[in-house]
């Protein structure tokens, strides 16, 4: 195989945005007549049980004649997530007093009218106590 045809496309512009093991990466390169196009990257990185990492990317090719509307769907998807549950992170990872919420329900925890009734765990019941009381 040639030099040219492993070769890296070249970047035209780039920026890259880091948040926690994910790394996202945009890429302005250049097709073969000279019109741009956008890569999308995503990688993340895990760690092996040996203490070695790899990482895991995907990436999405964006054409100019997708832009608008794939402009206008993310729009409208990111307003919908911020309207429905702001932009505050909810999440166990981010956040220490996270408290896990269970929405599933079986028909014998369903209350008279619909209402789910309160479950109790071996959690619920314990009592705290101080070595003074002992």
């Amino acid at each position: 195989m040639s030099d040219h045809g492993m070769m890296e496309k070249e970047e035209i512009f780039s920026k890259v945005l880091r948040a926690g093991r994910r790394t996202y990466f945009f890429d302005v390169r250049s097709t073969k007549a000279g019109d741009y196009y956008l890569t999308i990257t995503e990688s993340k990185k895990f760690t092996n049980d040996d203490g070695s990492f790899h990482y895991k990317k995907h990436k999405i090719y964006l054409y100019k004649e997708d832009f608008s509307e794939f402009n206008s769907i993310l729009q409208e998807m990111t307003d919908y997530i911020i309207a429905e549950k702001g932009d505050e992170v909810i999440s166990e990872r981010h956040q220490k007093d996270f408290k896990k919420e269970d929405y599933s329900t079986s028909n014998d925890d369903i209350a008279e009218g619909g209402e789910a009734t309160p479950t109790s765990d071996s959690a619920d019941k314990f009592t705290d106590i101080s070595f003074e009381d002992i």
